[in-house]
C-alpha cells in the first residue's frame, strides 16, 4: 500500500489531495509537529531532507511536490486529472508547477525559515525577508491571474495537478497577508476546488 507522510499545513497538502481524487488505496500518516517529528531519525530514514511530503511506493521512496504529483497523475489519475499527453503542454504543467515550486513556495518560506538562508542570529536580515513575503506573494499571484492561468482551470479546460498545486499554495494567502479578495481568479479557483469532495475532505482532515 502507499503511504503518504505529512504535515497538517504543509504543501503535503496537494499529494494529499491528489491520491484522494483518484481513489486510489493509500495510508495517509500525519507527522507530529509538536515534536518536530520530520527531524526524527526515524523520519529521516525515510526522508533524509527532513521535510513532507514523502510517499513511500512499491517502487521506492519519492519527496518533491512537483515529482509526486505527476507520479500520481501517471499512474493513477487517467479518469480525474490525466497528464498532458501532448510533450509540449506537459512541459507547459511541469513549468507552471515549477514556478509554484521554486518562486511561490520559496517567497512563503522567508516567513517562517528564514534561517535557511541566513545565520539565526542576524535578527535584521530575518526580519527584512519577513517584511517582503506579502509583496513577494502578491506578485506571484498577480503574474499568475494575468499571465499564467489558462481557465476555467490552470491548463484551460482540463482539470490537472496544477490545480491541486495551485490551491494548496493559495491556502496560504491569510497567513501571508494577502487579501484574496484583491484574486478574483484565486479566488473563484479556489471555490471550485472545495467544491470537489475529495478537496474538501482532505482540507478538513489537515485542519482537525
Amino acid at each position: 500500500m502507499l503511504k503518504l507522510f505529512y504535515n497538517a499545513g504543509s504543501i503535503a497538502l496537494a499529494s494529499h489531495i491528489a491520491l484522494e481524487e483518484t481513489g486510489v488505496n493509500y495510508e495517509g500518516i500525519r507527522l507530529n509537529s509538536a515534536i518536530l517529528e520530520h527531524t526524527l531519525p526515524e523520519y529521516l530514514a525515510i526522508n533524509p531532507k527532513g521535510r513532507v511530503p514523502s510517499l513511500v511506493t512499491e517502487h521506492g521512496i519519492l519527496t518533491e511536490t512537483p515529482a509526486i504529483l505527476l507520479y500520481i497523475a501517471q499512474r493513477f489519475g487517467s479518469d480525474v486529472f490525466p497528464p498532458p499527453a501532448d510533450i509540449f503542454d506537459l512541459a507547459q504543467l511541469q513549468s507552471f508547477n515549477s514556478y509554484l515550486c521554486s518562486t511561490a513556495h520559496v517567497n512563503h518560506a522567508h516567513r517562517m525559515r528564514g534561517k535557511r538562508w541566513v545565520d539565526e542570529s542576524d535578527s535584521h536580515a530575518i526580519k527584512a525577508m519577513q517584511a517582503k513575503v506579502t509583496r513577494n506573494m502578491q506578485e506571484c499571484f498577480a503574474l499568475i491571474e494575468a499571465e499564467m492561468f489558462k481557465g476555467p482551470w490552470v491548463m484551460g479546460e482540463d482539470y490537472s495537478i496544477a490545480d491541486i498545486y495551485l490551491f494548496s499554495i493559495t491556502q496560504w494567502m491569510e497567513g501571508d497577508s494577502v487579501d484574496i479578495n484583491d484574486f478574483p481568479v484565486m479566488k473563484a479557483h479556489r471555490a471550485a476546488m472545495l467544491a470537489r469532495p475529495a478537496v474538501k475532505y482532505i482540507v478538513d482532515k489537515h485542519a482537525a
